[in-house]
């Protein structure tokens, strides 16, 4: 790799012998043409246009996502709670009279008691 730098020239100017590659562009440049940015050796013009992209990226939105399925599940609770307790409010309203308590006393016990002496 380095014998192959040592063959290359500037892109901007062509008397001068490269230094570094633009790992954006892939083009060789002089000390002269190139800059450190976040750790890296890019060349001027790539740096323009990637300080143009961040400026123009819109902004980070506040992530209400995790509230939001927060608030369905509490929602969901309430919700079911709600029918159950329902539910059960009219179980209870059922009055006694509809129950057959004479089937469960009288009506099925005597028939399997006189099942079992015969």
């Amino acid at each position: 790799m380095s014998t192959r730098l040592a063959l290359q020239r500037c892109w901007n100017h062509s008397a001068r012998e490269a230094v570094a590659r633009c790992p954006e562009c892939g083009r060789f440049f002089c000390r002269e043409c190139v800059v450190e940015h976040e750790d890296r050796v890019i060349c001027s013009g790539c740096l323009a246009q990637l300080q143009a992209a961040s400026a123009t990226k819109p902004k980070r939105k506040l992530n209400l996502a995790p509230l939001v399925r927060f608030a369905a599940a509490c929602l969901g609770l309430i919700i079911g709670w709600i029918i159950f307790f329902s539910a059960g409010r009219m179980l209870l309203a059922i009055p006694d009279s509809s129950h057959a308590r004479d089937l469960w006393e009288h009506g099925w016990s005597s028939k399997i008691e006189e099942g079992m002496n015969q």
